[in-house]
């Protein structure tokens, strides 16, 4: 792999460049963002996929819908439609993406829209439904819009300091790009992290005075659930389980149902299961428990015998300082929409 990144290095080069240049024309206003007076908060990565965006967006809906109007945006990664699409009762993973239909079917009181152009998604979203604040989703690069709130997660174990740039590493932007959040959150903690860990990390990250650093982990439910039953974790026999992921990193969610690799299948991020795909599931599962993520489960739903499919929903949970986040936030859209 050193080998390869050797190899790789003078495009990661080239390609920083571009991005460079590019942020740099952004950030003197030589190409132009669109900005709203509605609170918009994107939430994103420096790094490709498995940070645990799904889970910090949720937290974030379960933080702000219940005071304010909340609409979710999002690109809608390998969706089978086009352009602007707000999620009614026709949605579908398909029409969506699998992580927005997922926020469409987990809160209802919310609006749930996709458009990879975000500034048009915006504007549809403000004539149609009026939200008072709006969640960006995978939108830290998309600097065609100029949110007024920026939260940048890095995985514990693959923190962006340590990365180096495409196609080398998988950076998709210099670490300069840090600078635009307002809060760093490190994602993906062992739950035993301990503060002089912790602040080892915040002096190796250099951050800003004026900016916030926090570090969650992922909790995992103590049930798995089908279209009907719930079912405890401690209550099942890892021999008699089949898990499926088509998730970036799935091994942390192998590990924690102890099953072994036998009875694991993997797919990659976003896959839509084929008619080939379900039959190799069911014939490697047999009878057992087919159990996957939720963000899958979204997508293998109406595919596999609801009495056998189920789901272990994860949540993002904070280490500490969980009410400094909060106050932040809810301070920010509070003054906003005051503003506004």
């Amino acid at each position: 792999m050193n080998f390869l990144r050797k190899i790789l290095f003078p495009f990661s080069i080239l390609y920083g460049c571009v991005t460079g240049v590019r942020n740099f024309l952004y950030d003197k206003d030589i190409l132009k963002s669109s900005f709203f007076n509605t609170p918009v908060i994107a939430v994103g990565n420096l790094s490709v996929g498995g940070t645990g965006k799904t889970p910090q967006i949720e937290y974030l809906i379960r933080l702000l819908s219940g005071t304010y109007k909340v609409a979710t945006l999002s690109r809608g990664y390998k969706r089978k439609s086009e352009g602007f699409v707000l999620a009614d009762t026709t949605a579908t993973a398909a029409i969506l993406g699998d992580e927005p239909y997922q926020f469409y079917k987990k809160f209802p009181n919310i609006n749930v829209a996709v458009d990879a152009n975000r500034t048009n998604g915006i504007t549809q979203l403000l004539t149609l439904v009026k939200p008072e604040v709006i969640l960006l989703d995978d939108a830290y690069q998309h600097r065609k819009v100029k949110a007024g709130f920026y939260i940048l997660l890095t995985a514990y174990n693959d923190l962006y300091i340590d990365d180096l740039i495409l196609p080398a590493g998988n950076l998709r932007e210099s670490r300069d790009g840090v600078a635009r959040a307002a809060i760093i959150v490190v994602t993906k903690c062992p739950p035993s992290l301990t503060q002089i860990q912790q602040n080892e990390i915040k002096g190796r990250l250099k951050l800003k005075s004026c900016q916030q650093l926090f570090f969650t982990y992922i909790k995992y439910d103590d049930s798995v659930y089908s279209d009907k039953t719930t079912l405890k974790v401690t209550d099942l026999d890892p021999e008699n389980l089949f898990l499926v992921a088509g998730i970036a990193k799935p091994q942390p969610f192998f590990d924690h149902l102890k099953v072994k690799a036998s009875n694991c299948m993997t797919f990659p991020d976003h896959h839509h299961f084929t008619d080939k795909d379900i039959a190799a599931i069911l014939e490697k599962a047999g009878t057992k428990k087919i159990i996957t993520t939720e963000k899958d489960y979204v997508r293998l739903e109406g595919k596999l015998p609801s009495e056998q499919l189920f789901y272990l929903p994860i949540v993002s949970a904070f280490l500490n300082n969980e009410n400094d986040f909060d106050k932040t936030i809810l301070d920010y859209v509070g003054a906003s929409t005051r503003n506004s």
